[in-house]
């Protein structure tokens, strides 16, 4: 359950801070490429 929670809060910390920057009004897949760049830069790979 403790590595559960530690990738949600990753990922829930990483579209925070992609909506933050963005804000509201654009496509979904710009969103994606976004996030998943901001997921590719945390310690998701080593968990």
């Amino acid at each position: 359950m403790k590595i559960e929670n530690e990738i949600a809060k990753i990922v829930f910390e990483s579209s925070l801070k992609v909506h933050k920057q963005l804000g509201p009004g654009l496509l979904e897949s710009v969103y994606e490429e976004c996030l998943y760049y901001e997921l590719k830069k945390t310690e998701l790979k080593e968990l």
